[in-house]
């Protein structure tokens, strides 16, 4: 009797643990991660885009941080239909003073909820899109490198998945909390005009040397981190390949 409820409750555990990786299967390093579930952990959801002419990357100077550049893009938004699914996983948004970085997916859960998290991202629902994301992103972004004329035509800008990384978990530098971070990677959808058009007008910017605010950086210059005196960001890494190379810069207040 004994040595058949012994077998029974191995089964059920057995079951269980299957039952668990096979719900998540697309996030088995994550549900690793959460063998310690009380362990607080930052999140943050992005997307980035990949504008390539031959070794050249097109990056732009960020006002946020001053003396660095990065690809366009940004922080994923969720919306207000989020917020009771983000609350019942724990979810603590990420305090940030800028009006534009208000409902940015960036914030804090226990480690025992990321691949709930993770699963919940994948749904697409009650958040942006990376289309949504990069238009968005783009229209705010050109206007701030002095060039809002290129948004003209973003509604019909299309974009074409390249990569997605899951970057750590990994300890925060000088935090006392670890970190996931989310990137998805896109290029314009150069079969349209309006993809076609917006990429030329963006290389052309970046190799022109008069352009103070767009630059091309080789996949040297990203790898070492640095155009002259001017940082690369971090992020530029996942534009070449899937692993950060350098600490990330200082964020706003």
């Amino acid at each position: 009797m004994l040595e058949s409820l012994v077998v029974s409750g191995l089964v059920a555990i057995a079951g269980w643990i299957t039952a668990t990786i096979w719900r998540n299967r697309g996030q088995i390093g994550l549900l690793l991660a959460s063998a310690r579930p009380f362990r607080e952990v930052r999140v943050s959801v992005a997307v980035v885009l990949q504008v390539q002419d031959d070794d050249g990357y097109v990056l732009a100077h960020s006002p946020l941080r001053p003396n660095s550049c990065g690809p366009y893009g940004g922080a994923v938004k969720f919306t207000a239909s989020a917020i009771p699914q983000l609350r019942a996983m724990g979810f603590r948004e990420e305090v940030r003073s800028h009006h534009r970085m208000r409902r940015d997916l960036r914030g804090f859960l226990r480690m025992a909820a990321v691949p709930r998290f993770a699963r919940w991202l994948a749904r697409q629902e009650d958040r942006e899109t990376a289309r949504e994301t990069l238009q968005r992103e783009l229209t705010e972004e050109l206007e701030e490198t002095g060039h809002p004329e290129l948004a003209s035509d973003m509604v019909n800008v299309d974009f074409r998945f390249v990569r997605r990384i899951v970057d750590g978990p990994k300890k925060a530098a000088g935090r006392p909390y670890w970190q996931i971070r989310f990137f998805e990677v896109f290029e314009l959808d150069l079969t349209t005009a309006p993809g076609r058009s917006l990429h030329d007008a963006l290389v052309t910017l970046a190799r022109d040397p008069a352009e103070a605010l767009i630059v091309c950086a080789s996949r040297e210059d990203i790898v070492h981190g640095r155009i002259g005196e001017v940082y690369v960001a971090p992020q530029s890494a996942f534009l070449i390949g899937d692993r950060r190379l350098h600490s990330d810069l200082p964020a706003p207040r």
